[in-house]
């Protein structure tokens, strides 16, 4: 089968890799019919090569057609339609029964320090191949796929996979009280649904990007939103001087304005893989700039919810302030399990209240996911999300 590989920084190639197989009884081979590229992907693309093979296969936000269930496998069959959560979990375990899948003990990598495996993510998760692919192979079946109905698109289901319950928790766990103001950073896919769930729970929401065409998309689902000009002030001053209630992050390592921190990372990609590794685990730096805007403009006791990836082990914090204004702080990776029956309804919902139709800017063949990645990391040409089509 055709999918799309890793081969160095910065470098991505479709190529013939061999097709999945059943490998345990629980497990099924799906043959993909969307998959989207994640703005994580973009992490693996520029920082991650230390933890990456040449020809991993990338990709984790997958849905398909079933063409094969193992044995055990009984709450889905050839023919159905199903989307693959990027979290691989059992759905059994003590952290799976308390909602935690991206902790799930079954699929944890101890040998890695790290949780759940998960799809098309380095050595520290798994190593197990994305579906950027013409097929996927689901490990645990049963509680990994999705099944959905046939009438609606693509778009309407996708994102289930990854960046809608990703933008679910964020606004969740920014524990608003009815009628509150959240502001979000970064109109990404993440900000741009986070931004919209909290318009859908009847919220106040202020974003900032400095992307024109991501604040458009934003501002038409009634979201005021702003540029990199002094956010901080803008944000406070439209707030009474206090500051939004909460602040879902959803921009993560990779922030504009972190000079000092970009080149840090660039100069360890630079390193061979045997001496960047251990540089990442114990001394990496994340570009901090949109943490600490949150940080900054929240306001006093209000929260900073984490939808945006930090990987750094080395990062500053700024202890003083967030003791002084008494700031809550939640993180996570997405325990997407744990959202679904919840969203469910709301994008099978005609009216499409989250939006989940207005997200897709580009849609293209699997063969040219190369020049799409380059266009997504460099935001050119409108691009928002993109949607590959095996």
């Amino acid at each position: 089968m055709r999918a799309l590989t890793w081969q160095g920084k910065r470098k991505v190639s479709v190529e013939e890799v061999p097709d999945p197989v059943l490998q345990e009884p629980t497990d099924a081979i799906i043959r993909v019919t969307s998959t989207a590229i994640c703005g994580s992907d973009l992490h693996l693309y520029e920082l991650f090569a230390p933890f990456l093979s040449k020809g991993d296969v990338l990709g984790h936000e997958t849905m398909g057609v079933v063409e094969q269930v193992g044995s055990e496998v009984t709450a889905i069959a050839p023919g159905d339609r199903v989307v693959i959560p990027f979290v691989i979990a059992c759905g059994h375990c003590f952290m799976c029964a308390r909602g935690l899948t991206t902790q799930c003990e079954t699929t944890q990598n101890r040998d890695q320090g790290t949780g759940a495996t998960l799809y098309g993510y380095t050595s520290l998760y798994g190593s197990v191949p994305g579906g950027q692919a013409e097929r996927l192979r689901v490990p645990l079946a049963d509680f990994n796929a999705t099944k959905v109905g046939d009438a609606l698109p693509d778009d309407r289901y996708l994102f289930l996979s990854d960046i809608l319950p990703t933008a679910w928790q964020g606004v969740a766990y920014a524990d608003l009280l009815p009628g509150s103001t959240l502001g979000v950073m970064g109109l990404g896919p993440v900000g741009q649904f986070a931004a919209r769930i909290g318009r859908h729970l009847g919220h106040r929401v202020i974003a900032v990007d400095p992307v024109p065409e991501r604040r458009a998309m934003a501002e038409r689902h009634g979201v005021e939103a702003l540029d990199l000009d002094d956010p901080v002030t803008a944000l406070r001053d439209l707030t009474d001087g206090r500051g939004p209630d909460a602040i879902v992050d959803a921009v993560g390592m990779e922030a504009h304005g972190s000079g000092a921190a970009a080149l840090a990372q660039h100069a360890i990609g630079l390193l061979p893989d045997a001496a960047a590794r251990p540089l990442m685990q114990e001394a990496g730096l994340d570009r901090l700039a949109a943490l600490m805007a949150s940080f900054d403009a929240v306001r006093r006791g209000g929260t900073v919810s984490l939808s945006g990836v930090y990987v750094g082990t080395a990062d500053p914090m700024p202890m003083m302030t967030l003791f002084d204004k008494q700031i809550s702080i939640r993180m996570g990776q997405c325990n997407v399990q744990t959202w679904r029956d919840a969203l469910l309804p709301l994008v099978e919902d005609p009216a499409d209240p989250l939006g989940v139709e207005d997200l897709v800017t580009h849609r293209v063949p699997l063969d040219r996911a190369p020049e799409m990645y380059e266009t997504f990391q460099k935001k050119e040409d409108g691009c928002i999300k993109v949607v590959l089509q095996p």
